[in-house]
């Protein structure tokens, strides 16, 4: 019995340590096998260090390919101190050649970690002082690849783009809320090091960075340099507070070109105040939109069919009393008897009280906010504004009668593009946006595509088609002549808004503005100018906004090589202005033959006969009634 114990005993002992011994091989076989790699890393991570090697940022394109923001490739200084030996030289060298005090330096030099990045002296280097710390060949001193944020046009578009700071980070615009993309991710030159952070005699190994995602926006680079040479030019000639540009499809809500001045260099924002560089005025800035609103206005009549343009007529005084108010038009005496098309072509203040007290004020905020305003658009910007409506419950007849015309309703810029984009495009509010496509950094192919948002209908097809007719006649025959363009369709409306300052109108301080588009009847571009408190002339939208405008559509003309349509409406023509002629063939006429037909405009004769043989401009072609024709003579 006890020998039976005993060896019952010595069995379970067995059994315990073959297990153990089962248990301790298969830890072995885990440990060099299944978890050799993870190990491995942390027992080299014991003696390696790594260098930081910069990923480049991604490049953000326009919608044709051009580069808006790229980089330069730079270096920057890195220590490792423990294998600094003589820590005095080596801070007077680096102290001389960064132009930085001795102590300063050597904060860097003798401080106690593995890896130090020499900040903010030893970044971003130029290749003259690189070269110059590489030539001293000094143990533990390195010189790392970073790249450095470029912006090919300067001020550009710098809001919007935006900028980052010394350590590449995106701190306003695009390159804010796209920076988790446009980052990308740091790799490492990996070298090995005993305990005391002595470098070995191993070779070092080299982790390639990971490159940030690239965008492509919705801009077009053209269109967008027309853009920011008009805005130029305005600040030029008017000197204003402040000048607004924005261009839009209306089709889709893309933003072909954006604006704003003052502006500022992304590549030195450290030299502008946080007001400059922080406010992207076209999606930012509220104020008083004053007659462009008008549009929404007279949409809402047309779809409600309160109103017919062509056969209802109004009388303007020059005035009209609203309660105890008396709300004045901006023609001295009136405009006399006019039928409600002529009173949106004059832009008739007391003509649009009429049509807003018979829509009411329910229908009337119920279309403005349907029309997108109160809100923001939700475009892919940062900072947005959403602009100031009445509360219903205190809108009275006054508030009903100015809110009709654009006073006492604070809106922005991009809302006024949008809701006019739906008023004319067929009656569609879309989401704006600028991003067109997040794209992969070596192969540039599409990750991510952003489309058109449709948001909701705001009114018919039919009464964005008479929107579009009576806003081209405002063009043609009304405030907007000064963005009118011989044998082209456009549309129009202009706005003079009185500023208010502590609660009350200033006087001579108006924010001018226009909002154009073309064609008339199928528009591809829509774009608006606004600008803020105009010096040395009189301020009016048609006179200052409009011409700016017009020029920027020229140039889109050629841009988008928009054709002459069938159908453009005819320049109603004042005393004063210059018409348009069409040319007359001479070729083959007699010098009398071809005066007569030629009358009213300048003509040069050259070459000796009595036949033409030859004119410019060519028959057919449309120009100035005093501009000159040349004409070539001959037997």
């Amino acid at each position: 019995m006890f020998v039976k114990e005993i060896h019952s005993r010595i069995k379970i002992v067995l059994f315990m340590i073959i297990c153990l011994f089962l248990l301790i091989v298969l830890k072995v076989f885990y440990i060099q096998v299944i978890d050799y790699k993870k190990l491995n890393k942390f027992a080299s991570n014991l003696w390696s260090r790594n260098l930081p090697v910069e990923a480049s940022r991604g490049l953000i394109y326009d919608r044709n390919g051009v580069v808006l923001a790229d980089n330069l490739t730079t270096t920057s200084l890195v220590l490792i101190p423990n294998q600094i030996k003589d820590k005095k030289m080596v801070t007077e060298k680096l102290a001389a050649i960064l132009n930085v005090s001795y102590d300063d330096m050597y904060k860097h030099v003798a401080k106690k970690t593995s890896i130090e990045r020499v900040h903010p002296e030893g970044r971003r280097l130029s290749y003259e002082v690189a070269d110059q710390i590489a030539e001293l060949k000094l143990d533990g001193v390195y010189l790392v690849k970073e790249s450095k944020r470029n912006y090919p046009y300067d001020t550009y578009m710098s809001h919007t783009l935006g900028f980052v700071g010394i350590d590449n980070q995106g701190l306003s615009g695009l390159e804010l809320m796209y920076n988790d993309y446009l980052t990308g991710t740091y790799g490492s030159i990996k070298y090995f090091s005993d305990a005391k952070g002595n470098k070995l005699d191993v070779s070092e190994v080299y982790e390639k960075p990971q490159d940030g995602v690239n965008l492509t926006l919705t801009i077009n680079h053209e269109i967008q340099l027309s853009l920011e040479r008009e805005l130029n030019n305005a600040v030029s000639k008017y000197n204003p507070d402040q000048a607004i540009g924005l261009a839009m499809d209306p089709k889709t809500g893309e933003i072909l070109a954006i604006s704003s001045r003052p502006n500022f260099s992304p590549s030195r924002y450290q030299e502008y105040s946080i007001e400059e560089i922080n406010r992207n005025l076209p999606i930012w800035s509220t104020y008083e939109p004053g007659s462009t609103f008008k549009i929404i206005t007279l949409a809402a009549s047309l779809e409600e069919k309160t109103v017919n343009l062509k056969d209802e007529h109004f009388y303007d005084g020059g005035s009209i009393h609203v309660e105890n108010a008396r709300i004045k038009c901006w023609k001295h005496g009136g405009h006399g008897e006019q039928t409600f098309l002529q009173v949106v072509e004059n832009s008739c203040n007391p003509g649009f009280v009429i049509l807003g007290q018979r829509l009411g004020k329910e229908k009337l905020f119920q279309y403005i906010r349907k029309f997108g305003f109160g809100t923001k658009t939700g475009i892919d910007l940062n900072g947005e504004g959403s602009g100031i409506l009445f509360n219903l419950d205190r809108v009275g007849p006054v508030e009903l009668a100015t809110t009709a015309f654009g006073q006492g309703v604070s809106v922005t810029p991009i809302q006024q593009v949008t809701a006019v984009s739906a008023a004319i495009n067929g009656g569609i509010l879309y989401k704006p946006y600028i991003v067109k496509s997040l794209n992969e950094p070596e192969t540039n192919t599409v990750i991510k595509e952003n489309k058109k948002t449709k948001v909701r209908r705001v009114i018919s097809e039919k009464t964005s088609q008479e929107v579009r007719e009576t806003l081209e006649s405002v063009v043609t025959n009304g405030t907007g002549r000064t963005a009118f363009i011989d044998g082209y369709r456009v549309g129009g409306k202009t706005g003079t808004a009185q500023k208010v300052k502590d609660g009350k109108y200033m006087v001579g301080n108006y924010t001018v503005s226009f909002m154009g588009f073309m064609p008339a009847n199928d528009p591809e571009i829509v774009v608006y100018i606004a600008i803020d408190n105009a010096k040395g002339v009189t301020q009016y939208g048609g006179t200052i906004a409009g011409p700016i405008v017009r020029n920027v559509l020229l140039d889109v003309i050629d841009i988008l090589d928009i054709k002459k349509p069938k159908g453009a409406s005819e320049k109603e023509y004042n005393i004063g202005d210059k018409k348009y002629i069409t040319v007359p063939s001479v070729i083959g006429k007699t010098r009398k033959e071809a005066s007569e037909l030629l009358k009213g405009l300048t003509i040069r004769y050259s070459g000796t006969g009595d036949v033409v043989t030859y004119q410019s401009p060519k028959a057919g072609q449309r120009i100035l009634e005093d501009d000159i024709v040349r004409i070539m003579l001959d037997e």
